[in-house]
């Protein structure tokens, strides 16, 4: 058997028995850890093939491609030579980010090449892919300010110093004038005009750039370059890819295999993909807590998908605990518990997973927010201010006044009063939001808005909690 599959046996093991209990919860997210880091040397090519297509949207032309093209690298005696380009156009990282570097760090845990392409020069076109419009393009301080962002937050989930970093202005800086149009003579413009984006843009009468309309050119030609065997992107660069296996051809080389990765869904549950613009995604650079408490604010349908993006498990290991939901073995929320851990995990270390998992049980199962010493902290020097204004500085809502109204209209916004074991919530309403603190809070407490030792208050707004100090 070979190590990956040991180590599935061991976890259908702990699958089987009580994911409500901490102490199998974090041999479950050992296990896990021990996993992100296995070597899969010892996997066939059709084991590696299928290890690599169970989590594509697609591969081009095919999985038993894949496969051959793992086996006749082997004969040759090389590795794979695995693309990834990456256009550093953002500071923001997040947990859809991660999804292509977990497939990447199995490439290359099987002994494979996994070039990382820096486009410090595509980036300056900027890729028009979902674009509703051109764009500025970057400085060379942004692309290095976004790259050094880039590496640092998505380091837990892919391994990059075993990585072969190339910056593609070492050879497009090179390309002559000839040689590009001797390319791009071959390359029909309906193959740029397939891009739904592109035909939107011109019919509403928005700018298209000759440099964009380009773009997927002069990233094919880094394939080229480099001798890609595979390249790996998310699905809304399939095009994109697709060109390079054109260009590939057009310069006589064997076309490069296309590896599509799916976009996350995002954590609001609406079907729109993981974005910050959405306000639906969950930052790499998030506290373990924040982590937790945003995976465990997801839809239940969800999980299934969350386990295949972000987690090394296996479809055999996700079926069998999925399964044990449908036959009511297994509470869908423990089984979300532990998704949240293991994303703690991957980014913080089993340690903080198990941490947080404990916050939150005190913090919204056992609905004791006193036993919790991390809160957030609401000053006596708030007391004057309006209560959206205090949830925009302490809890981070923005816009303060509409996104506290719109908790507040659900029922969402509360003044919690702890004595001892006895929890008591009082609802506020939405003109509440624009009152003074002070006055919401003596309005609410009967003893005329002292808090004393023996009582303690909090202010929730949905999940988020924060501890009112003594005034």
């Amino acid at each position: 058997m070979t190590r990956l599959g040991e180590s599935i046996s061991r976890a259908l093991r702990l699958l089987r028995q009580d994911l409500s209990s901490d102490e199998l919860v974090e041999a479950l997210l050992a296990e896990s850890a021990v996993r992100r880091s296995l070597d899969l040397s010892d996997l066939g090519p059709a084991e590696q093939a299928e290890l690599i297509a169970g989590r594509t949207v697609d591969v081009l032309p095919s999985v038993e491609g894949l496969r051959e093209r793992i086996e006749s690298a082997g004969s040759e005696g090389r590795p794979l030579t695995v693309k990834l380009g990456i256009d550093p156009t953002s500071a923001d990282v997040h947990l859809g980010h991660a999804v292509p570097m977990l497939v990447l760090s199995r490439f290359q845990r099987m002994g494979h090449h996994v070039v990382l392409i820096i486009g410090d020069v595509t980036a300056k076109i900027g890729d028009p892919s979902g674009r509703s419009s051109d764009r500025p393009a970057l400085t060379e301080a942004d692309i290095a300010r976004n790259l050094a962002t880039y590496r640092d937050q998505v380091s837990p989930f892919f391994d990059f110093a075993q990585a072969d970093f190339q910056h593609n202005s070492t050879w497009l800086a090179e390309v002559r004038l000839p040689e590009l149009i001797g390319i791009l003579a071959q390359v029909p413009v309906s193959m740029s005009m397939q891009r739904e984006d592109f035909r939107t843009r011109l019919d509403q009468g928005q700018g298209l750039s000759t440099a964009e309309f380009i773009y997927s050119v002069v990233m094919a030609i880094d394939s080229v370059k480099i001798e890609a065997d595979i390249e790996l992107g998310g699905v809304d660069q399939l095009l994109n890819m697709q060109m390079g296996r054109k260009v590939m051809e057009i310069t006589g080389q064997k076309p490069q295999l296309v590896v599509a990765m799916p976009l996350i869904e995002g954590t609001d549950g609406t079907g729109k993909k993981m974005s910050k613009s959405m306000g639906n995604y969950i930052a790499l650079s998030a506290t373990p807590g924040d982590v937790y408490g945003k995976v465990m604010s997801i839809p239940d349908r969800l999980v299934a998908p969350y386990l295949r993006a972000w987690t090394e498990w296996s479809d055999q290991e996700i079926d069998a605990v999925t399964a044990r939901i449908e036959d009511k073995t297994l509470h869908p929320m423990d089984l979300k518990k532990v998704l949240a851990g293991e994303a703690v995990a991957a980014l913080h270390g089993v340690e903080s997973a198990m941490a947080a998992r404990a916050g939150f049980t005190a913090q919204f199962s056992r609905r004791t927010f006193g036993a919790i010493g991390t809160l957030p902290v609401i000053g006596t020097d708030s007391a004057e201010e309006a209560v959206g204004t205090v949830l925009a500085r302490t809890l981070e809502f923005t816009p303060s006044i509409s996104a506290a109204r719109r908790i507040a209209k659900q029922n969402g916004l509360r003044l919690v009063i702890e004595t001892g074991e006895r929890q008591d919530a009082v609802p506020l309403a939405e003109d509440d939001v624009q009152r003074p603190l002070n006055e919401v809070l003596t309005k609410a407490l009967s003893s005329g808005g002292h808090v004393s030792e023996d009582v303690q208050v909090f202010l929730k707004a949905g999940r988020k909690v924060a501890r009112i100090e003594s005034t």
